[in-house]
């Protein structure tokens, strides 16, 4: 039988039947086509095959995983700290959008307060403007030019309470 018949009989490579002929010193031939011929007895021949051993992986593909594994590691490493930094970020900007959202509501409210101190202002100047036309040549003043500048005195006080509380 040839190597390649023995090892579809004992389960084994090719390789491993012609290693196993030469170990056991079968008896082998040339056949007329060239193919090497082993006679074997398989009642005396008692072979178990060892199981197989892994080829030792490639150096460099080890290497390569362990970088890998490395680089790996410290993009994760890399991505925790952005993580982290975003994070602080992330807490300055909600403080600082708190801060502008008090201001604007301030800014809001004084303007509110500039529009009513200006309107008060330009009312008083009428008051003011209309005292000053209701004057008499002795600087005396007439009877409802009198009665308005109790008024305008008036709401001066009243003002100036309002802006004191």
């Amino acid at each position: 039988m040839t190597y390649a018949d023995l090892s579809a009989r004992l389960n084994i490579s090719r390789e491993a039947a012609r290693s196993l002929a030469r170990r056991r010193g079968l008896p082998r031939s040339r056949s007329d086509d060239g193919k090497a011929l082993v006679s074997v007895d398989f009642s005396e021949l008692r072979y178990t095959p060892r199981p197989r051993i892994g080829r030792p992986a490639d150096r460099i593909d080890v290497s390569m995983a362990k970088i890998e594994a490395f680089k790996i590691e410290a993009f994760k490493a890399e991505v925790a700290r952005l993580e982290a930094v975003a994070a602080g970020y992330r807490s300055d900007l909600e403080r600082e959008r708190e801060c502008a959202d008090r201001l604007a509501v301030e800014l809001a409210q004084a303007a509110a307060e500039t529009m009513a101190a200006n309107a008060w202002a330009a009312r008083l100047e009428d008051e003011v403007a209309a005292l000053r036309t209701g004057r008499r040549a002795g600087g005396a003043t007439a009877g409802p030019a009198a009665l308005r500048l109790g008024h305008l005195a008036a709401a001066i006080v009243d003002a100036d309470r309002a802006a004191c509380r």
